[in-house]
């Protein structure tokens, strides 16, 4: 059970509009509603628009109406790409601390100096190449078309307990090396934007899928190197099609908006959340 007083609760949807909503992120949205309602707390939308190759405007108009058609209401609403100057303050903190640092690596470089991926991890553990010496001075300002990594602590481990998953544990430089929080592109990694955002939401509890039980392991380091709180978090299983693979936006006929236009009701959608 959360220990969460019904009246201290925030959680929050982060759908991003990069396509249409699926049954997977049906699932998950609805078990976040669901916790924020069984709480009588507060839930937000947070539209995680910084793919600007990928995201568009009527996938975000589409999400909206899909998520309302399912019967899922939310409080608040915001979009990440209205928040750069926050997460530009967050990343010039982290310079300033010295938990940061540029990396010059080449896509060929990192396919070099990187161990594969793990399960589920779309960031394989990066061995450290541009990482500086602790007692080396770094510039403290953002150079432009530069990415920037988190230097991760010598640390055995980054052990949490999640609602659903139950006690969790990562090593940093086993499961994980120092990982990307600035882009060239002159914005935010997932990991930091999504630690800055659920700090200002003041989210007490986050609700996402299995997939991100390492990147939990990640924030908890942002969050302890920029003295931000720690929610508590529910990763829901991931649901998988018939041959086993879990559900992306590439399953056309299991997106909202293809099951609501071939005449499925709300409800028939909320039976198949068990499934499969």
């Amino acid at each position: 059970m959360n220990p969460l007083a019904p009246a201290s609760y925030t959680g929050r949807l982060a759908p991003s509009p990069t396509g249409l909503l699926h049954l997977g992120h049906a699932r998950t949205f609805w078990i976040a509603y669901e916790r924020a309602r069984q709480h009588g707390g507060k839930l937000w939308l947070r539209e995680e628009d910084l793919d600007p190759q990928r995201s568009r405007a009527d996938f975000a108009v589409a999400m909206r109406e899909d998520l309302r058609w399912l019967g899922i209401s939310w409080d608040e609403d915001m979009r990440q790409s209205d928040r750069i100057p926050m997460y530009r303050e967050a990343m010039r903190n982290l310079l300033l601390a010295g938990y940061a640092y540029p990396c010059t690596c080449s896509r060929k470089d990192l396919q070099q100096a990187t161990q594969a991926p793990h399960e589920d991890d779309d960031e394989p553990v990066y061995n450290g190449r541009c990482r500086p010496l602790a007692s080396d001075p770094l510039d403290v300002e953002l150079v432009p078309q530069t990415n920037y990594r988190f230097r991760i602590p010598n640390s055995d481990s980054v052990p949490f307990v999640d609602a659903h998953a139950g006690t969790q544990s990562f090593a940093p430089g086993v499961d994980f090396g120092d990982f990307l929080i600035w882009r060239k592109d002159g914005l935010p990694s997932y990991q930091l934007a999504c630690v800055v955002d659920d700090a200002a939401m003041q989210i007490t509890e986050v609700v996402r899928g299995r997939d991100l039980l390492k990147s939990t392991a990640r924030q908890i380091l942002l969050q302890r190197a920029l003295g931000l709180a720690t929610p508590a978090y529910f990763h829901a299983d991931l649901m998988r099609d018939a041959a086993g693979q879990r559900l992306a936006k590439r399953h056309d006929a299991l997106s909202l908006r293809a099951m609501r236009d071939a005449g499925l009701t709300p409800a028939d959608v909320r039976k198949k959340f068990a499934w499969p």
